[in-house]
């Protein structure tokens, strides 16, 4: 009955709850399930839907993973970095651990529904050293004030049933991690974002995440209710496809999650397929695009380059 097996667990049946309410929301298409083990220790279930009638694609991948790992990889799994270990390692020394952890993307069709992404992940060291981290994150091609405030409002109620600070906190850490720095843009529209978490008890934390996952749905879906059968143009199917660019650009050049993966790919304990699920089918990269000045995408730019306060 270890807190290892216990987060496992959570995210199983975490991952079995998400899959459900989005097929049963799409109507046209399921989840594969896709189970696989590592030679060198753990293994996961990758669960992907494809061609839907609301998504282009959605993934919500269980991965569980233990062995020995880099430093440089140690370096992009927590913004503490290598002195997390507890512990003064020599060059090159490798660090034991156990990392599980459930991560989604979901790219909708249509324009005005937003990509939603969420990570909930658990770590352990050799040394004695935990942490959990996570959070739940919103992207939307177009500026709806009350879906905002629905998604926003959601993850607020969450936080405030431990702590009153934690919201605040951690909707300032997501504006500030989501940021895609050499464009003075952020990601999306945030949410919650948390890493090295361990200030309370293990069960606190565990119970914690529990209700972040029990979150996703409820924050989520009637934002996807309310628009997925909106009528939309070609160009703004296009503005969503340049968002989309976006999107790639952050998660191959920042994410921590991505990076961490690629760093342990050597290692025997990456998948690539689960490393780069998050991406879209679809992206697109318009040379010196800017929208027209008063528009919804400009408008929604304004958001983009300034994070402002949802509740």
């Amino acid at each position: 009955d270890s807190m290892r097996r216990r987060f496992e667990e959570v995210c199983a049946e975490a991952q079995e709850q998400i899959c459900k309410a989005i097929e049963d929301l799409d109507g046209g298409a399921t989840f594969c399930r896709d189970p696989y083990t590592r030679e060198t220790g753990g293994g996961g279930i990758g669960r992907v839907l494809t061609d839907g009638n609301v998504f282009e694609k959605a993934g919500v991948n269980l991965s569980v993973v233990y062995g020995e790992m880099p430093q440089e990889a140690l370096a992009a799994a927590t913004e503490r970095g290598v002195d997390r270990v507890g512990t003064k390692l020599a060059p090159g020394e490798k660090v034991p651990f156990f990392a599980c952890g459930l991560s989604s993307v979901m790219h909708p069709k249509n324009p005005f529904c937003p990509t939603m992404h969420f990570n909930y992940r658990y770590f352990e060291t050799e040394t004695g050293v935990w942490w959990f981290g996570g959070g739940t994150d919103i992207t939307p091609s177009y500026l709806d004030e009350d879906d905002m405030k629905h998604f926003h409002g959601t993850y607020k109620e969450t936080c405030d049933q431990f702590n009153a600070e934690w919201y605040p906190n951690f909707k300032a850490w997501a504006d500030r991690y989501f940021y895609i720095k050499h464009r003075g843009e952020t990601r999306g529209l945030g949410g919650i974002f948390f890493d090295d978490f361990n200030s309370e008890s293990p069960e606190e934390h565990l119970k914690f995440s529990k209700t972040c996952l029990e979150a996703v749905t409820k924050a989520y879906i009637p934002v996807l209710e309310k628009n997925m059968n909106k009528e939309f143009t070609q160009e703004q199917k296009d503005w969503q496809q340049l968002r989309r660019g976006r999107y790639v650009e952050f998660n191959l050049v920042y994410d921590r999650g991505t990076i961490f993966g690629l760093k342990m790919l050597p290692t025997g304990a990456g998948r690539i397929e689960s490393i780069l699920m998050s991406l879209p089918e679809t992206a697109r990269w318009q040379y010196c695009h800017e929208p027209e000045e008063g528009s919804p995408e400009a408008k929604i730019m304004e958001a983009y380059k300034k994070p402002r306060e949802w509740v």
